[in-house]
């Protein structure tokens, strides 16, 4: 097993074979493994029963009773996936390490994914003992074989992680904390051009608890995260190696836990980074990833294995897991700790909002207007002039366009571009046409008009909007469909559903601060889950979600995880079913981070077969000029490839083209 640190806790999922016999385990692989055949669940049994230190013995045993190389018999008898994995188990940790580093740079390409994982996560001590194992298996200089297959600042950080010199004192000083975050912000964000050597030497060398302060001070000083300055500022796969360093030093534990999700989710696994991080990780921090995994993913690691793997291969992985942690929303406390410290850091973050879409600096509505006419004029429409013109104007301008486009040629301009474009250009057009509260209170209308009623666009709008958006809805709501905003609510839901939204519609949710005391009593409230009936409990959490403030809300949400060791969202969705459920977790997830669940949003409405276009075009007219920059970070952060990729891969044409000028730029 993995040395532990004085007073630490052990927290891998293999542990030592408490009656161990190398001999006779040799004996029964041995045995496995003789014939015609080989007993394949006998093999995995006990070598994921053993932890790496007996493995090692039970190799020498082998060679010893049979003369014969255990980890040749093993790649002879498997096959597939299967064998790789098997042998990875067999091999010490520095030398698994290394066989994976030797392969990521052998043949044609290189494998920077794995360069990047191994690298950026390793320990000063687990990095020298990488650098001998390499040079003890191939006879070969790590440092020399990795210059000679990478390049530039990409090259230089990988070099630097391999001295294997990170400081590793937990004493730190406030002051070099302070002229760290000068030297990061005047190495790129007000720099021309960018500094990658200050972020090298910053992040390469300093100590883990000294760059945790670093980057909670660059977020205070400057208001945006570190990780938002290194994608604006680096690229290719520098960029990707340093954002893997930050989220080590942050918590290597939730890095492999996201590393796990993306190389199961979607079609297809990515197998050999699965085996990698399973074997890896199966003596340090397995215990620490499931439950990150768990409070992430709203799944257990075990469940997701289970359903993405198959045969010996998944029984192996599954063994290495150690465990499954789907317990209907309840997670382990050191989880529910990890939960809360990511709260803590929320609550001190000033993140700055940022659309995509800005007033043009040279904006003359008169030539504007004129373009537009000649666009829709005569045979054909020149739908390039129009997407030029309309989506790089503020909506403000756009305002002053339709005046004067009525000034000059008697004509209203919306009516003019109903009548020559169509479908979904159309719609977006149109949309990006309105001011914002009539566009709001136009597709609140639609979601209520005809057969059924389409309660995700209701939710998405009502949870959302801020109190003054929320007010200038339903002055544009009573303007334009001469029917106050709530009485339509009220004739098109019913029960707990209709009052949540009709408290959502009045726009009076509490605008002050956190008050910690009504916090605690707030969580209280909605914590007792079992007193009273269903109704009972979705007034209580009605009353709290519809009326408090997100600040206040946030620490409510800090609180109940105290109280419980229960993520507030989990608790909705285990007691709660239909548009209820939804409609309170559309807030709750609002309140923790709104881009991010418009980023959600945007990747559904784009992912498996078909696209909804009517959601995607809704989102990115209402927040080009709200977060939709924001919205951007968190989608790439999230699903590992930019808004702007999405789009390209899901819609075509001038639709293509005018969504991706209010996309803004490719991340």
């Amino acid at each position: 097993m993995a040395k532990l640190a004085q007073g630490a806790k052990y927290r891998g999922s293999i542990h030592n074979f408490p009656d161990f016999d190398p001999s006779q385990d040799a004996d029964t692989l041995y045995n496995a493994m003789k014939g015609f055949g080989s007993d394949k669940e006998a093999i995995l049994e006990l070598i994921t029963s053993r932890s790496n230190r007996q493995r090692q013995e039970i190799c020498q045993n082998y060679k010893s009773l049979y003369g014969k190389d255990l980890i040749a018999d093993l790649k002879y008898e498997l096959t597939g996936k299967f064998e790789r994995l098997i042998v990875g188990l067999m091999r010490p940790p520095a030398y698994s390490d290394a066989k994976e580093i030797k392969d990521a740079i052998s043949g044609i390409g290189t494998d920077e994914k794995c360069l990047i994982e191994i690298l950026a996560s390793r320990t000063n001590e687990q990095i020298h003992q990488l650098v001998a194992a390499y040079k003890d298996a191939y006879e070969r200089d790590l440092e020399a074989d990795i210059i000679g297959d990478t390049s530039g600042h990409f090259q230089k950080m990988l070099v630097v992680l391999l001295q294997g010199t990170r400081e590793e004192d937990d004493v730190v000083s406030e002051d070099l904390v302070q002229q760290d975050v000068q030297d990061l912000y005047e190495a790129g964000e007000l720099k021309w051009g960018t500094d990658e050597a200050q972020f090298i030497y910053i992040l390469g060398n300093r100590s883990k608890q000294h760059l945790r302060l670093v980057f909670d001070e660059y977020l205070k000083t400057t208001g945006k995260p570190i990780e938002a300055s290194i994608r604006g500022e680096l690229s290719g796969d520098f960029e990707k190696l340093m954002l893997a360093t930050v989220k080590c030093i942050r918590s290597t534990p939730e890095y492999f836990a996201e590393r796990l999700f993306k190389a199961m989710k979607g079609l297809g696994t990515r197998d050999n980074t699965l085996i990698r991080i399973m074997v890896s990780r199966s003596e340090l921090d397995m215990l620490d990833i499931r439950e990150i995994f768990r409070t992430k993913y709203e799944k257990s690691l075990y469940s997701m294995i289970k359903n993405d793997t198959s045969g010996e291969y998944k029984k192996t992985l599954l063994k290495l897991c150690g465990g499954d942690d789907d317990a209907a929303g309840k997670f382990f406390p050191e989880a529910a700790q990890v939960a809360y410290q990511m709260w803590e850091l929320s609550a001190v973050a000033r993140v700055e909002v940022k659309g995509t879409v800005h007033p043009a600096g040279d904006f003359n509505p008169d030539a504007d207007a004129k373009a537009l006419r000649k666009a829709m004029k005569g045979l054909g429409t020149d739908e390039g002039t129009i997407i030029d013109i309309i989506t790089h104007r503020s909506n403000a301008q756009r305002q002053q366009i339709r005046q004067t486009f009525k000034s000059h040629f008697g004509r209203d301009l919306m009516a003019d571009l109903k009548s020559e474009l169509s479908g979904d250009l159309a719609r977006l057009i149109l949309g990006l046409m309105m001011p914002p509260a009539h566009y709001d209170a136009k597709q609140l209308k639609k979601a209520m008009e005809g057969a059924g009623t389409d309660e995700k666009a209701l939710i998405e709008i009502l949870a959302t909007r801020t109190n003054a958006e929320i007010r200038a809805i339903n002055e544009a709501y009573k303007e334009d469909y001469h029917k106050s905003l709530e009485d339509a609510l009220s004739s098109d839901t019913s029960g707990h559903f209709r009052r949540i939204l009709i408290s959502l519609a009045t726009g009076n949710r509490e605008e002050g601060g956190e008050d910690r005391d009504r916090a605690r009593e707030d969580a209280q409230e909605i914590a007792d889950t079992t007193s009273g009936d269903r109704s009972s409990l979705e007034t209580r959490f009605m009353t709290i979600l519809c009326t408090r403030s997100y600040q206040h809300l946030r620490r409510v949400f800090q609180e109940f995880i105290k109280m419980t060791n229960y993520d507030v969202e989990h608790t909705i969705k285990k007691e709660m079913s239909g548009d209820v459920r939804d409609v309170f977790v559309a807030i709750v997830q609002s309140v923790k981070n709104k881009p991010l669940f418009f980023a959600d949003k945007l990747y559904k409405s784009m992912k498996g077969a078909g696209t909804e276009e009517k959601t995607l075009t809704r989102i990115m007219v209402s927040r080009s000029e709200i977060d939709l920059l924001n919205i951007r970070q968190e989608f790439i952060e999230k699903y590992d490839k930019s808004l702007h990729q999405a789009i390209e891969g899901d819609t075509s044409g001038h639709f293509l083209k005018a969504l991706l000028a209010v996309c803004g730029g490719e991340d």
